[in-house]
C-alpha cells in the first residue's frame, strides 16, 4: 500500500529481457527514505514492484509480461526517469490517499497550460475507466496522488499541478502525448462491486448509494 506522495525521482540503470518478462535495475536520486531490502515493495511510476536484489543506491525488480502490457513500464529505456515511493509503514503520515500500486490503465497527456505558477494538465482516458473518475475525487497519475478538477468532454479529466509537485516528480518532463499510468480511487472500485456484483442481491444498489450521497448523476 502507498500514498501517492513521491519520495524520489530515480532512473532506469539497466534493463534485460528474460523471455517475455523484463528485469529492471533502478537507481534512486536524493531520497529521504532508507534503501529497500530484498522483498520490499516499491512503487515505480505507480506500479508496485518487488525488490529482487539491492545494491549501492539501486535495486532490481522483475516485471511480468502482463505488467509490461498494461502499464508504461514496457516503454522505459535506460536513462528514463521514474517516480519512486516506498510502501506505507505503520505510523507513516498519510498525506495523499490510499494507493494500491495496481494500475487500471494507461492515459495520455492531451493538454498542458499554465495557470498562475501551477500547470493545468488534461489527460485522455479510456471510456471504460471514466465512470470511476469523479470531480474533486482522488486519482493517481504515474504514482502521484492528485485531485480531479473536472471531467473533460467525456474523454478525460483535468488536474492542477502545483510547482512543488511538478519539480519533485517526472511530471516536469510531460509533453503532449506522454503515456501515463492511471490508478482510480479504491473506493470507486468497491462501490461498483457492491452495486453491480452479487452483493447487490443483499440490498446494496446504485439507487441506495445515490440516496445516501455516495454517487452523483453524470
Amino acid at each position: 500500500m502507498f500514498t501517492g506522495i513521491i519520495r524520489s525521482v530515480g532512473r532506469i540503470a539497466e534493463r534485460a529481457d528474460r523471455g517475455d518478462d523484463r528485469r529492471l535495475t533502478i537507481e534512486w536520486g536524493a531520497a529521504d527514505w532508507p534503501p529497500p531490502s530484498v522483498g520490499d515493495s516499491v512503487a515505480v511510476n505507480g506500479v508496485c514492484l518487488t525488490a529482487a536484489a539491492c545494491g549501492d543506491r539501486q535495486f532490481t525488480a522483475d516485471v511480468s509480461a502482463q505488467t509490461l502490457a498494461v502499464t508504461t513500464l514496457g516503454e522505459l529505456a535506460v536513462g528514463s526517469s521514474v517516480n519512486l515511493e516506498p510502501s506505507l509503514r505503520v505510523g507513516d503520515s498519510l498525506d495523499g490517499h490510499f494507493v494500491s500500486g495496481h494500475v487500471d490503465g494507461v492515459g495520455r497527456v492531451r493538454a498542458l497550460a499554465a495557470a498562475g505558477r501551477s500547470t493545468q494538465l488534461q489527460i485522455e482516458l479510456a471510456a471504460g475507466l471514466l465512470p470511476y473518475v469523479a470531480r474533486k475525487g482522488s486519482i493517481t497519475v504515474d504514482g502521484v496522488s492528485l485531485t480531479v478538477n473536472s471531467l473533460v468532454d467525456g474523454t478525460g479529466f483535468e488536474v492542477n499541478i502545483v510547482p512543488h509537485t511538478r519539480e519533485m516528480t517526472i511530471i516536469s518532463e510531460y509533453r503532449i502525448g506522454t503515456a501515463v499510468n492511471i490508478e482510480v480511487d479504491l473506493i470507486a472500485r468497491y462501490l461498483e462491486r457492491l452495486a453491480t456484483g452479487a452483493e447487490a442481491a443483499a440490498g446494496v444498489s446504485l439507487e441506495l448509494l445515490r440516496k445516501h450521497g455516495y454517487t452523483v448523476e453524470r
